[in-house]
């Protein structure tokens, strides 16, 4: 599907994969709202590369888990542009905790991380979904979960709940919302950036090199990887709706391994 001249919401769209996904839409004709919830400088890099680049785009601070703030960002994108046609529900939190730190994992995190991840997603995508449909009739919706959401490894326990919780929404609303609306996910393994090294810390290194010599496609994602795999449900075949798509190079053939714990 050619999707020039569509609008898109990007939640998370200023850092990660958020950006990538902003500049590759953006750069295929889309007019996108790039959603941020703290990291506003970043957020308005990713508008300026775009306008520079002869696209369209603004910033726009929302926190997904805060429904008023939704409906506010819905309506913004929809005064901004006219209409809405795609969203890429890509803001996400975690902690990083031993799945053998059983006594860590507080109800205050269970509580934010779900928030986050789960109940977020689904508020962004309902609201979206109305004004798709008010709008322009027909659009996209894809998810951005884990593999840590199929195999159950990856920062923490809640973490790898949340995104699996996420998948079944995503089949959930796929049938929901269908024929007008398709409703898709990618589910990245380990991703390049500020989310894993600031997690990690001194062992993101050894982990990113243990990843590359294990991984059978020998490399592990880039933001860039996942945007390309979003960018692909968006404008292939316009009959797959309701799929998980792993972007991994094949983590999901290793032995389970705890992004935190190493075992």
């Amino acid at each position: 599907m050619n999707i020039q001249n569509k609008v898109a919401i990007v939640t998370g769209g200023g850092t990660g994969v958020g950006r990538a996904t902003s500049i590759q839409l953006a750069a295929q004709g889309c007019a996108v709202l790039v959603n941020y919830s703290r990291s506003a400088d970043e957020a308005q890099a990713t508008v300026e590369e775009i306008k520079d680049n002869g696209g369209k785009a603004i910033a726009h601070c929302a926190d997904v888990s805060e429904n008023p703030e939704v409906l506010e960002m819905i309506a913004a994108t929809t005064q901004a542009f006219g209409k809405l046609d795609i969203l890429v529900n890509n803001a996400g939190t975690t902690e990083f905790i031993s799945f053998r730190d059983l006594d860590a994992v507080t109800p205050e995190i269970w509580d934010r991380i779900m928030k986050v991840n789960v109940i977020g997603a689904f508020q962004v995508a309902r609201a979206a979904a109305k004004a798709i449909r008010k709008t322009s009739g027909t659009g996209d919706i894809v998810n951005v979960t884990s593999v840590a959401g199929l195999n159950a490894t990856g920062s923490s326990i809640p973490y790898a709940a949340s995104k699996a919780a996420l998948n079944n929404v995503t089949l959930s609303l796929a049938r929901t919302l269908a024929p007008d609306i398709r409703v898709n996910a990618v589910a990245p393994g380990f991703i390049t950036g500020r989310w894993l090294e600031n997690g990690l810390g001194d062992k993101y290194e050894a982990f990113r090199e243990n990843f590359n010599e294990n991984l059978p496609l020998k490399r592990v994602c880039d933001p860039k990887d996942v945007a390309d795999a979003i960018l692909s449900l968006l404008t292939g075949s316009q009959l797959v709706t309701g799929h998980i798509l792993p972007c991994e190079a094949g983590m999901l053939l290793m032995q389970p391994l705890s992004i935190r714990s190493g075992k």
